[in-house]
């Protein structure tokens, strides 16, 4: 198997030898799963129907030794440790912005096209039953981008940060926005909300409670991540800051279990290593005290992904390995003692 680097902010399109890529066992609460079955692939989405995680756009590897962005869905069975194909996405997306209310899957935008990856306004819904995307009216077109921290609660899928450009080439456009928005599921209009503090993009996203928790992330580029936590109260629409992310990094995966949100792995300048270190880092984040406890590493450090909770379990599939595009069909889950 090949693995594709793309330096965002570095060289041009490269092949570089295969090497090992799955999870070992060992840490605590770390566990290997059976790989992607359509292969490796990174900068996707996911979201969870009961047992079932849906693995949704993304990038995949061309023959050409480069990428492509991909409609492919993929379904993870947790109980028996399986993969199957979903009906694929009507629009080939990366960096979608994915949520599960009512027990349907939500497409709300992402990035497309072929050198520069722009914001699409597109939305689907997807009925698990009947594997049958259906299509949506268009977002607000001022609200379009792909990369956004996601939470639901109730019939509301929330919205904070991502970007509407992404140049995958050295010195390429990010352009970072601090716009955030909630769709109704119910009633299919869109509102928009007070603005982020500051703008990010490939940022974690939770909602524990009534709050929506939006963790690192960066603007504009993998030298300026960020370690900042924003808490965006639902009922008072009010931002507040609260305690730093331990390890400043972008391009995490989050989830929340109880009253903690874990974020793990990502992409960024580590300690004035430079801009293209992967993060092995676990780090949770309690709400209740405001405060962080660093966990085991990942055994596989990867950013460019998605986590997952489903029933205590958070699970995480795919990403990249290296700085920019590398992705690996990795499969693992972490369970929180």
């Amino acid at each position: 198997m090949k693995r594709w680097i793309a330096m965002f902010l570095g060289a041009v399109l490269v092949p570089i030898a295969p090497g090992p890529a799955h999870a070992r066992p060992g840490g605590d609460g770390w566990r290997p799963l059976a790989p992607i079955a359509g292969g490796p692939r990174q900068e996707h989405s996911a979201a969870a129907v009961g047992d079932r995680i849906y693995v949704v756009g993304g990038i995949v590897g061309d023959s050409a030794g480069g990428f492509v962005t991909t409609d492919r869905v993929e379904v993870y069975d947790v109980r028996r440790d399986t993969w199957s194909d979903a009906a694929p996405l009507p629009v080939a997306m990366n960096h979608p912005n994915v949520a599960v209310a009512g027990g349907r899957l939500y497409v709300l935008g992402g990035l497309s096209g072929g050198a520069s990856w722009q914001a699409l306004p597109d939305c689907f819904v997807y009925d698990p039953r009947a594997d049958r995307w259906t299509r949506l009216p268009s977002m607000p077109l001022d609200m379009a981008r792909g990369s956004a921290a996601v939470g639901t609660r109730g019939a509301r899928i929330y919205l904070a940060g991502g970007m509407r450009t992404l140049t995958p080439a050295p010195g390429g456009v990010q352009d970072t926005v601090d716009t955030v928005s909630s769709y109704d599921v119910v009633t299919g209009r869109w509102e928009a909300l007070p603005h982020l503090p500051q703008a990010r993009d490939h940022v974690g996203g939770a909602i524990v409670g009534t709050v929506f928790y939006v963790v690192g992330g960066r603007d504009r580029g993998q030298v300026n991540v960020r370690d900042t936590v924003y808490a965006y109260d639902l009922r008072s629409r009010r931002w507040t800051q609260r305690s730093p992310m331990p390890t400043a990094r972008g391009g995490v995966a989050a989830a929340a279990v109880g009253a903690s949100v874990y974020v793990f792995g990502g992409e960024g300048d580590h300690d004035g290593t430079g801009p293209d270190a992967v993060f092995a880092e676990t780090e949770a984040y309690d709400t209740v005290h405001d405060r962080w406890r660093r966990l085991a590493p990942m055994p596989v450090p990867r950013h460019g992904t998605a986590a997952v909770a489903v029933d205590g379990a958070i699970y995480i599939a795919g990403g990249g390995v290296e700085g920019g595009g590398a992705p690996v069909d990795v499969n693992d889950s972490y369970r929180p003692r």
